[in-house]
């Protein structure tokens, strides 16, 4: 169980809850969880007086929960969730296609391992998404190039990695031989969980196999741009022997921000900025912008502000109502609601002035 994750703090927690047991949740399909106890893999589901309580679909478990449970086997019948302890960390996204709900992607990671391939799935501003996502999360990230056998460039591309993931390891691997993955091994250990993100087709799947020793996860054939049609449509958890424990998730076709942490991931345009003649410059038309100017000097790129701007935006909106994000738009434009209303009431009394001279 120490293996599993379960630590000194959570067993300390478990005590609360009498005649229950403490496990892990290792995949989920609606509201059927399959948890690993001390006596091996369990079906369960929440109870009634649970489900009954739950007010956001964040409350029920996820995968990676560390959850209390009425027993530990289902020789008896299915389990039956109680309650869920607290989660260290958390990665979640923004639902595909709503702009309102979010989905737990992982729960309880001490390590992300953001999978981008080094062909076709290569985007430098998906990554910043991915990690200002990942710094939010509590977890730790690790850039995982997979694909390099692929690859003729690979130090250019690392060259422009490093210049955004500030203060990220950054891993170059391939699963065609062994060597090409054993650098993941060494965020690997007893009691670690980790966590495999990444667009579909870029190789988690094929490097929790090579890690795991056996193919456990099905992947299809490649196609011929190189983009593997993985079956993986759930996140799920794998025990490694003495090395903790690895997370499968799905492809992410959209990654919705719901929270980020941008003042890690674009470190560098804030320390820029301490430097602009405003506090609160903007770096759009202000004088005597250090941002701007580092763009003009090749220090930064254009596309890394606009990025920036691009996720802060979205992390903004996202909590507002519809006329909330209506007042924000209009102080992106004209600075506050106050401003706007002079700006109307200026343009009305230019209209009159126009009309009393015909």
């Amino acid at each position: 169980m120490k293996n599993l994750g379960i630590t000194e703090e959570l067993i300390q927690e478990s005590k609360k809850y009498e005649d229950l047991f403490i496990g892990r949740v290792s995949s989920q399909s609606k509201r059927i969880y399959k948890v690993v106890t001390k006596k091996g893999m369990m079906i369960a589901e929440v109870s009634g007086k649970y489900h009954h309580d739950v007010t956001e679909a964040s409350e029920y478990p996820a995968v990676g929960d560390f959850v209390m449970i009425d027993r530990i086997d289902d020789t008896q019948g299915n389990g039956i969730i109680h309650h869920v302890l607290p989660r260290k960390s958390m990665f979640v996204r923004k639902t595909a296609g709503n702009t309102e709900k979010s989905q737990i992607v992982a729960t309880n990671i001490d390590t992300v391992f953001i999978c981008m391939s080094l062909n076709e799935d290569y985007n430098l501003r998906r990554l910043e998404r991915y990690l200002s996502i990942a710094w939010d999360s509590n977890a730790t990230p690790v850039i995982v190039l997979t694909k390099s056998d692929l690859c003729d460039d690979i130090d250019s591309k690392l060259t422009e990695i490093y210049s955004i993931a500030i203060g990220v390891d950054v891993l170059v691997t391939t699963s065609t031989y062994e060597e090409g993955y054993q650098s993941l091994v060494h965020y690997l250990s007893k009691g670690q969980s980790v966590a495999f993100i990444g667009s579909s087709g870029v190789g988690k799947s094929t490097l929790i196999n090579r890690l795991i020793g056996r193919d456990v996860l099905e992947t299809k054939e490649i196609r011929n741009n190189d983009k593997g049609r993985h079956t993986t449509t759930s996140r799920e958890l794998f025990m490694l022997p003495d090395l903790g424990v690895v997370i499968d998730t799905p492809g992410m076709r959209e990654l919705g921000i719901i929270q980020a942490d941008l003042t890690k991931t674009f470190s560098d345009i804030d320390e820029l900025a301490k430097d602009c003649k405003f506090n609160d410059c903007t770096h759009k038309h202000e004088p005597n912008c250090a941002v701007r100017k580092a763009i003009n000097e090749g220090l930064l790129t254009k596309e890394r502000l606009e990025n920036y701007w691009k996720l802060e935006k979205e992390a903004k909106y996202d909590s507002l109502d519809s006329r909330r994000i209506e007042i924000e738009k209009i102080a992106d434009m004209f600075g506050s609601l106050s401003d706007m209303k002079n700006f109307r009431k200026f343009n009305k009394a230019k209209n009159k002035k126009r009309k009393d001279n015909f």
